[in-house]
């Protein structure tokens, strides 16, 4: 009997040491992932705030709440399912499919890299109707559609050879951290300028020039997070082109960038590992804003031509 016993509890030992390790497995994976979307999520983090300005500061959490539901929604219940059945039965669409949202990320970047240049942005006039909340998430929901559909395809083509569990359990893993991490962020960003405006109006002193000092300092910290997001799209997307251009045939593009990256890395010896990489990530920087422009050079000329046919229609 106590033989029988001790027999059962190292089957359960050999179970439980099995499980660590898969959970350890998926957290590696879902990790090393979530890493690789980082360019999208820092965009999705610069983007989201801009959807709560003009609204009473009583509103602003209960939005971002209602954004985030809908971008968990999006990545569990409509893109996950999506992605895991393409990695299961058709594979081969998954490079194609990652150099697609490469190129989409090439042209964001593009496009706001034209639009700083020629001066244009957000318009900062204030309305003074009150925005439909409704309006408001669902707008969110849909960009934050794309973006999602980014973050767990580039997160997918990390994980594409780890069985079928583990991919799904990883992926889902990062939807829900990077919808943690996204939204959490936001709500802490669009409250900055309240706690420091409760600090500089209900103290003195040091405080208060404290509290002033996070109020003057919340539009530089947004305007870094666009320039970093924008950087890093320009980045991964160059990156994916990079790579997925390298796994169809045709390699020379990353050849020549790795090679670069060795011969750096080898002429400046300690900091030879990030001297390479530094160089890797130019080069796909630049890739990136080459095809990003490119793009918008075929979006824009295609809304010129759709705007002259209507012009001349009526």
């Amino acid at each position: 009997m106590s033989g029988g016993l001790v027999a059962l509890l190292d089957d359960v030992a050999v179970i439980a040491r099995a499980a660590a390790a898969s959970v350890d497995d998926v957290g590696i994976a879902a990790a090393r992932a979530g890493t690789k979307a980082a360019g999208v999520i820092v965009d999705d983090a610069a983007v989201t705030p801009q959807y709560v300005r003009g609204l009473a500061a009583a509103r602003e959490l209960p939005i971002i709440k209602r954004i985030a539901v809908g971008s968990l929604r999006n990545k569990l219940l409509i893109i996950l399912p999506v992605v895991l059945l393409l990695s299961q039965f058709l594979p081969v669409l998954l490079t194609p499919l990652l150099m697609i949202g490469g190129a989409y990320l090439c042209f964001e970047g593009a496009e706001k890299v034209w639009a700083k240049a020629r001066g244009h942005g957000p318009s900062a006039a204030a309305s003074t109707d009150m925005p439909d909340e409704d309006v408001i998430v669902r707008g969110a929901v849909r960009t934050d559609l794309i973006l999602s559909a980014e973050i767990m395809v580039i997160a997918l083509n990390e994980v594409v050879d780890e069985p079928f569990l583990s991919r799904a359990v990883s992926l889902a893993v990062v939807g829900l951290a990077v919808t943690l991490v996204v939204y959490g962020a936001v709500a802490v960003l669009v409250k900055v300028d309240d706690v420091g405006l409760h600090l500089a109006e209900t103290s003195s002193g040091a405080v208060a020039r404290f509290g002033r000092g996070m109020v003057a300092a919340l539009p530089k910290v947004l305007t870094a997070l666009t320039l970093i997001g924008t950087a890093a799209m320009l980045w991964v997307g160059g990156h994916i082109i990079l790579v997925g251009a390298d796994e169809l045939g045709l390699t020379a593009p990353y050849e020549l960038v790795h090679h670069a990256e060795e011969a750096v890395a080898a002429a400046t010896g300690s900091i030879g590992a990030l001297a390479g990489w530094l160089v890797n990530t130019l080069a796909s920087a630049l890739l990136g804003l080459l095809v990003g422009a490119l793009v918008v050079a075929a979006v824009h000329a295609a809304r010129g031509r759709h705007d002259g046919e209507h012009a001349a229609q009526h």
